[in-house]
């Protein structure tokens, strides 16, 4: 891998990453057009590193805020009974429980099925098909869902459904943002609502993703076939920049517009890896994954 791909490989990431359109998709495609094969899933997740310490950085204030919440009623500031220490008396502190809650869905199942994430989940046929079936699911949801219900009405059943739709993105083409937004609109809460608790959910599944690929993969690097550490690095620094303002500017959309655009463009990709597969621009198994 280039310098050059990698920088173009961390724009993608920076692009995609917060918008219901699926990065790791997009690095699946683009990093094989590029002529640098399928990236592979460890490069993918530690380029997210840099998408997501955009998240901390742009989301500091409420982590600051939510973690010291979360502090107080554990030490019991609050009370020392059990559901003082849960956050009965402060919603900070509960959506900290929450966080954890939603997050272990994505941690069993992403250890399960590691090996098909890093292998059988790739094949482009079935991104093709996870990006036109959950762009319907996606519009549907828009269409149907109610978009009444703040941030503060998020229980524990509800936390653990926005876990179970984020784990769906370990398949490539669900899209991280796309599942929890998705299921956010069919329980009924709005598209910022939806959109902000899918960015504060992510945080521990994708920074514990990421470090665990960057420590397991570490001898890995600037083996043939797989992307250096310098290359990776470019990469991860590049979607971090890109994906600090891809953050500001997809809040404002969700409190304005539909998602039918995503909704169009996910459909028009999936035709488009179809046809790039039909005529052999692409293969459905890249030869020579890296980071695997």
């Amino acid at each position: 891998m280039s310098m050059w791909d990698a920088i173009i490989l961390g724009l993608v990431q920076g692009l995609t990453e917060f918008l219901p359109i699926s990065s790791s998709a997009h690095l699946r495609i683009v990093g094989e057009l590029l002529g640098s094969s399928d990236p592979g899933a460890a490069f993918t997740a530690i380029t997210q590193i840099g998408t997501e310490t955009a998240v901390l950085l742009y989301f500091r204030r409420d982590i600051a805020r939510i973690a010291g919440a979360w502090w107080r009623a554990l030490t019991g500031r609050h009370g020392t009974d059990r559901a003082s220490r849960f956050g009965s008396h402060d919603p900070d502190a509960r959506m900290a429980w929450y966080i954890a809650l939603g997050s272990v869905p994505i941690v069993v199942l992403g250890l399960l099925f590691q090996d098909s994430i890093e292998s059988r989940f790739r094949n482009l046929y079935l991104i093709a098909f996870t990006l036109a079936a959950f762009a319907l699911v996606l519009g549907w949801a828009d269409r149907r869902g109610r978009k009444a219900r703040p941030l503060t009405g998020l229980t524990p059943r509800h936390a653990v459904l926005f876990g179970l739709a984020q784990a769906l993105a370990l398949i490539p083409g669900v899209s991280r943002s796309g599942g929890t937004i998705t299921a956010g609109l069919l329980m009924g809460y709005t598209r910022e609502a939806a959109a902000r608790y899918s960015f504060l959910l992510a945080i521990p599944a994708v920074m514990g993703s990421g470090l665990y690929q960057l420590a397991s993969s570490t001898g890995d690097f600037g083996t043939p076939g797989t992307p250096s550490v310098a290359a990776t690095l470019v990469a991860t620094l590049v979607a971090f920049v890109v994906g600090y303002v891809v953050i500001i500017g997809f809040l404002k959309i969700v409190s304005t517009y539909s998602y039918r655009p995503f909704v169009v463009y996910r459909l028009v990709l999936a035709v488009v890896v179809v046809v790039l597969l039909a005529t052999g621009a692409l293969t459905a198994v890249a030869p020579t994954p890296a980071g695997g």
